[in-house]
């Protein structure tokens, strides 16, 4: 891997003062001068989730633009801090350099003592997250909250969830959190129990739809139940929840677009046998869908054809 070159940094310095000068609140843009850190949260999500979908599509031009408007938010969120005196962008580069040092001394320090195996080296960076992990709690300890719940946010006590960010996408969440549970044996003995329990919140969602007047806020709650007891399922199958979900998403996507080609490449045949050439070859027919017109079973007739035109692309 070559260093990294020099000439490149000015690049740095110009997207550095382009943010000052966006939350300068004399002649700075509005929009960017009232920005907080919890409200370029979302934003930060979306700009992570528009990097995978580039890197998905394999346009390295995508890709990097993309990188860019990532990058441009770990800015954002440093001069933010850098105003309110707490730390700057160089500190956040310091930071990460620092520990990437730290967690790879078989390539910055003692490099005799390089693991012989992959395995080796995850066990290795455990560890030393183990250590970084413990001194941190050792600080927490030190300042104990004397309440279950305390009102200022801060952790009532070291907790194996410290780790697990909350605003993570709530499927990867639950997972993170019972990974984390089940690293003390807090956890099912093996995945058919976990099934167990998926139909049991099933069964718990029927009850309150069954029930005379439907509590939207009950229901809410079993079905994230259910939800819940399905990521684990999943777990226990060393199946990602968050990766299977995708895949059958897009497997969705995909067949309804199927549905779709099919309906339009359908009523351009009807218009055709009407002999009604206002339409171009190729062009829709009209400008919603032709799905709008068609019954359910016509719709699920394209669908079982869909799913077949589709199994092996």
């Amino acid at each position: 891997m070559q260093n990294a070159n020099n000439s490149e940094l000015p690049e740095v310095k110009r997207l550095q003062e382009i943010m000052a000068k966006l939350r300068d609140p004399k002649s700075g843009c509005p929009w960017d001068v009232q920005q907080t850190m919890d409200s370029l949260t979302r934003y930060t999500i979306e700009e992570a989730y528009e990097v995978a979908d580039a890197i998905a599509k394999g346009e390295p031009s995508d890709i990097r633009d993309e990188l860019g408007d990532l990058l441009f938010q770990v800015v954002f969120y440093s001069r933010i801090a850098e105003e309110e005196g707490n730390f700057t962008f160089n500190d956040v580069a310091k930071s990460i350099s620092d520990k990437m040092t730290r967690r790879h001394p078989h390539v910055f320090g003692n490099t005799s003592a390089q693991p012989s195996s992959e395995e080796g080296l995850t066990a290795q960076w455990d560890s030393i997250k183990a250590k970084e992990k413990a001194l941190k709690q050792q600080a927490l300890k030190q300042n104990l909250n004397t309440t279950l719940t305390p009102k200022d946010n801060k952790p009532a006590c070291p907790s194996l969830l410290d780790d697990v960010p909350v605003g993570m996408p709530a499927l990867m969440y639950a997972q993170k959190l019972q990974k984390a549970c089940a690293k003390v044996g807090f956890d099912w003995p093996e995945a058919e129990p976990v099934l167990d329990k998926v139909r049991e919140e099933v069964e718990e969602i029927q009850q309150e739809l069954d029930a005379e007047t439907v509590n939207q806020q009950a229901l809410e709650e079993e079905i994230g139940d259910a939800l819940f007891a399905m990521v684990n399922v999943a777990r226990h199958c060393k199946v990602d929840a968050d990766t299977a979900l995708r895949n059958a998403s897009n497997k969705f996507a995909k067949r309804f677009r199927a549905v779709e080609f099919l309906a339009y490449k359908a009523e351009s045949a009807h218009k055709i046998a009407c002999e009604d050439l206002s339409i171009k070859d190729g062009e829709p027919v009209s400008e919603g869908s032709p799905l709008e017109n068609m019954t359910l079973d016509e719709m699920e007739a394209l669908w079982q054809q869909a799913k077949i035109t589709t199994a092996n692309s």
